[in-house]
Parts: structure tokens; sequence; C-alpha cells
């Protein structure tokens, strides 16, 4: 095996490895920042050895092993400990020789990984804060791959990620799964961050490219985890079903030469309809769980009538408009609203759907979004009325952070000032 071959090895070993390292290390030393930083002792420590012995059978597993090892070693040899430091030595080194390494691993993995999703997701910290801590240690980026991903500064991402460790130390937040009402509460502040994370590759918000994918990927990969971990949750599926068929779409939102392309003017045979039969499939589940539809799988819901349409034309435009409806008494909100005026726009005409949209023109949550003024041009272009949607595509574009979202608003003015 070559240099490269080896340290390609390594990394794909760190990717599919590293959240379990990190989740088992965390349940015994009660420290997320310091599961962290044995992990990463454990990987120096396979660049350092595999090299000459080869990856071995059960990298996990080896991992994990080297991991107690340094924590014990450096424990040891630090003669001024603190009691919190003295504790977590003894929780290493009495688990620090089991019968079978492999199986030390697996056991309780699962409850491991849910522990540290909801620690690395909690609400004591910013919603950047917690999305930049767990695409760290669940996802197994680096800083400067996270830093790359959010269009952010690698001194930026760093902090962020050294003060979140920071702060759950402070704030002593358990290693544990959350039980009872708070439960609910916790669970939202996870599913927001995952789908923080796979909105920011959706539509990126700043930065050249209309898309990032990866990040698409990596809050799919995270979804499915939670998925898998918190059965029982409709909501959890819910938001799977709603990325899988978003995602469906990707290859089929921009063109050529990376403009986007809006949804009714997309290719269909170019969706993936394995990603779409696995969104139904994850909404059927969600749905099959009963209770009160939540927003998760109210909004999996309208992209499974989009994903289901095989025409434009063929769309329950309707039904779209009803379940916004639904959604807006389910979670009141200014773009929720703006969503549901586009869909009746298509269900009843472009006329209705402006009245709803002028009655957000002084909504305080929407100033500055560029969504507003975008969606009133289009309307107002479909009414016949080009000398009034020109500004408003120009006002939307003044507005974004995107260089191809930009182009293409800019480009929708010169349009309508052609038609004048």
């Amino acid at each position: 095996m070559t240099t490269d071959q080896l340290h390609r090895a390594i990394e794909a070993v760190w990717r599919i490895e590293s959240a379990k390292l990190v989740a088992a290390l965390a349940r015994r030393t009660r420290d997320v920042g310091v599961a962290e930083d044995l992990a990463q002792d454990a990987l120096v420590a396979a660049m350092e050895q595999w090299p000459r012995s080869g990856v071995p059978d059960r990298p996990g597993a080896w991992l994990l092993a080297a991991a107690r090892r340094r924590g014990i070693d450096a424990i040891r040899r630090d003669r001024v400990l603190d009691r919190k430091r003295r504790e977590i030595a003894d929780r290493l080194a009495a688990d620090s020789a089991p019968p079978d390494v492999d199986a030390a691993l697996d056991d309780e993995v699962g409850d491991d990984l849910l522990r540290l999703i909801f620690t690395a997701c909690h609400p004591a910290l910013s919603a950047d804060a917690r999305a930049a801590l767990t695409l760290r240690l669940l996802g197994g980026l680096t800083t400067d791959e996270i830093a790359r991903a959010f269009l952010a500064p690698e001194p930026t991402i760093a902090q962020r990620i050294v003060r979140a460790k920071k702060t759950l130390a402070e704030k002593a937040v358990p290693f544990e799964v959350p039980r009872g009402d708070e439960l609910a509460t916790r669970l939202a502040s996870v599913l927001e961050v995952v789908y923080l994370v796979f909105n920011e590759g959706y539509a990126a918000t700043a930065g050249d490219d209309w898309m990032r994918p990866a990040l698409c990927e990596e809050a799919l990969r995270l979804g499915r985890i939670l998925a898998e971990l918190t059965p029982a949750e409709p909501e959890v599926h819910g938001l799977v079903a709603l990325m899988e068929i978003q995602a469906s779409r990707l290859r089929a939102r921009t063109a050529a030469d990376g403009s986007p392309i809006l949804l009714l003017d997309q290719d269909r045979a170019r969706w993936d309809h394995l990603l779409i039969r696995r969104g139904l499939a994850a909404l059927a589940r969600a749905e099959a769980l009963g209770g009160p539809r939540g927003p998760y799988v109210l909004q999996a819901a309208i992209a499974a009538c989009h994903a289901r349409a095989r025409a434009p034309e063929a769309t329950d435009w309707p039904e779209i408009a009803r379940l916004y409806g639904e959604l807006a008494r389910a979670v009141p909100s200014a773009v929720v609203e703006l969503n549901r005026a586009m869909a009746v726009a298509m269900a009843e005409g472009p006329a209705a759907g402006l009245a709803i949209l002028d009655a957000l023109a002084d909504e305080p949550a929407l100033a500055g979004y560029p969504y507003l003024p975008s969606a009133r041009g289009d309307l107002l272009a479909k009414l016949g009325r080009p000398a009034e949607a020109a500004p408003m595509f120009r006002r939307a574009a003044e507005l974004t952070r995107n260089a191809r979202e930009r182009s293409w608003l800019l480009g929708r003015a010169r349009a309508c000032d052609d038609a004048r």
C-alpha cells in the first residue's frame, strides 16, 4: 500500500469510526472536549504506527484502545490533577481491558451516539456552534472542512468549537439522553441543527455556488442515524423524509453553467427516484406512528406532493396550499405564510397569492429576506406588470449574499425591463 493509499484509508476509517469513538469516550469521561482530545490522540497514534504495521483488521477497536491508553497515561503523568480528572482516569482504567475490544466498542454504541447528538446540539449553545460541533464530533470533519463548508474563516470555526466545548463543560451538561417533558424540546434542537446543515447545502446563503451537496449528504447521514436510534419519533422520520425528497432534486437544480433552475422548470427525469422512494417510505413511517402532524412531517408531505407529480401541471396545488395552512397553524411563521402565498397563487391565481404577500410587506421577520421581494416580483410578472416586477427582483438581488442567486435575479429584472 502506497503512502497516499494509506492516508486515504486512515481518513476513511476516521470518517466511519470517529463519531462512535468520541461517543464511547464521552460516556466514560463525561466530558466531550476530553473525549475529542483523546480521539485525536488515537488518530495521531494510528498515523504513526499504521504505516509500519498496516491498518488493523478492527481499526475502530484499535483506536478505542489507543485512546484509552493515551488518556490513562496522560492523566497519571500529571501530578496536579483535580478531582474531576481523577474520576475520569478511574473510569478509563476500569474499562481499559475488556475481554473483547470490538464488543466493547459496539456495546451501547447506539445509546452513546444518541447521547453525543443530544450533547452537541444542546440549546445552551448557539445554532452556529451546535452545527459546527455536530459536524466536528459526529461528521468527523476537520475545522478547515467545516470552515470551507460554511464559507467562514478557519479561526472563527475553531474558536466556535472551542467555546462550545468550554460552555458544555462550564454548564456541566450531562452526557445523557433527556427524558420526560425535556425530550421534546431537546429533540427539536437536534432536528433544527440537522436541517440547518442540510439547508446550507441545499441553498447556500453565501458564496459562488448555488448548492453545496456535501453538506446535504452529511445532514442526511445524521438524520438516518437519528431515525435508527429514535424509531418511535415521527418528527425524526418526517425530517428524514423531507431531506430525502429534497435531495432527490439536487442534480436538476442547476444548469450546466451553475445557474439555478426553479422547481417547475426542472427536468424531472434527472430527479433521483431512489431517494424519492426512500423519502416516501420515511413519510409513511412517520404518519403510521399517529398523533398530530408536526412541522417536519407536514413539510415532508408538501415535498411528497411535488415528488408524486410526474409533470409540473400534475402538481396538486390545492393540497399543497391546504398543507401550508396546517403548517401555519402548527408553527406560525412569516416564512411559512410566504410559502403559502405562493402555493395559493398556483392553486387560485397570482392575484390571490399577491394579496397574501401584500399583508406581509411590513412583517419585521421578513425585513432583509430576499425571497419576499423575489416572490412579489414573480407574481407581478405573471400578472403582466413587469414595470412593478423589475424593481422587486433588483431589491431581492441586493439582499442575497449568494452570487448565483444574485445573477439569476438580475436576469429576471432585465427580462421584465425588456417586456415593458
